[in-house]
C-alpha cells in the first residue's frame, strides 16, 4: 500500500458557485456546468446546495454527488496545456462548487470526513471527466487531459446539513482509509488489468460511493474468472 499523505488535507472555500440550467454549446444541452461564485452563505442539504441544479440527473448530482470540490491549482496545469484558452481557465469554470487551494487528489482519501462550515460532509468519489468539459472549454481533448492527469478534483455526500460560505474552512474530521488517496484509487480503476484483490481491497473502503464499489467488485470476479483476457 501507498503511505498516507503527507502534504495537507484540510483547507478554505476560496469561492462558492452555484448554477441554474443552460443550453450548453453547441448542440444545446441543458447543463448545469454554468456556475456563478456567491458571497453569500448557501444551504447545503443532502442533494447538493439551494439553488444548483444539473442538467442530467442520472449522472450528476444526487446523495452521492451532493457537492463538487476543484482544486483551484489545477487551472493552471490545464492553462500551460491549452495556451489558447488560458483567459477561460479560472475556477468555477468545470462546474465546480467549491473552490480551494492546499488540497488535492494527492492529499485527500476516500471516505475522508470535513466540516465545512455549518456542514459535515464525505468524500465518496472522484469527478468522472466527460465531453461537458470539451463543449464547455471548446477543446476537443480537454477531458482527455483531466483523465490522464487525474485532475479530476471530487464529489462529497452530505453527512450533516448545513449553511456554508466562501471563507468557510475545510476542517479534516476523520480518515477511514488514510492509505487509499484518491490519486491511488484513479490509478486504480484505470489501470490496464488490475489485481483483482487490489480491486476488492479498495471496494471494501468505508465511504467509497455504494455503485462504485459494486462495479469493481463485478471487475474483480471477472478478472479473477477470465486471467488470460484484456481487463
Amino acid at each position: 500500500m501507498n503511505q498516507s499523505p503527507s502534504r495537507p488535507s484540510s483547507s478554505t472555500v476560496e469561492q462558492l458557485f452555484v448554477g441554474g440550467l443552460r443550453p450548453l454549446p453547441p448542440e444545446g444541452q441543458s447543463t448545469g456546468i454554468f456556475k456563478t461564485a456567491t458571497a453569500a452563505p448557501v444551504r447545503l442539504g443532502r442533494e447538493g446546495l439551494d439553488g444548483d441544479r444539473h442538467g442530467d440527473p442520472r449522472h450528476h448530482g444526487g446523495p452521492e454527488k451532493a457537492l463538487h470540490q476543484y482544486p483551484a491549482e489545477h487551472y493552471g496545469a490545464l492553462a500551460a496545456r491549452f495556451p489558447a484558452i488560458a483567459d477561460l481557465l479560472v475556477p468555477g469554470v468545470l462546474g465546480e462548487n467549491v473552490s480551494s487551494t492546499g488540497m488535492d487528489e494527492h492529499s485527500v482519501c476516500i471516505g475522508d470526513i470535513y466540516g465545512i462550515g455549518g456542514a459535515t460532509v464525505q468524500l465518496s468519489q472522484p469527478r468522472q471527466p466527460c465531453w461537458r468539459i470539451n463543449h464547455r472549454l471548446g477543446v476537443e481533448l480537454a477531458s482527455r487531459f483531466v483523465a490522464e492527469r487525474g485532475l479530476t478534483g471530487w464529489y462529497y455526500r452530505v453527512l450533516a446539513v448545513g449553511p456554508v460560505a466562501a471563507g468557510d474552512e475545510i476542517v479534516l474530521l476523520e480518515r477511514p482509509n488514510p492509505e487509499l488517496t484518491l490519486a491511488r484509487y484513479w490509478r486504480t480503476i484505470n489501470a490496464h488489468r488490475p489485481d483483482p484483490a487490489v480491486l476488492r481491497e479498495v471496494a471494501a473502503a468505508p465511504g467509497l460511493a455504494a455503485d462504485k464499489a459494486a462495479r469493481l467488485r463485478e471487475r474483480a470476479d471477472w478478472l479473477a474468472d477470465n486471467p488470460g483476457a484484456p481487463g
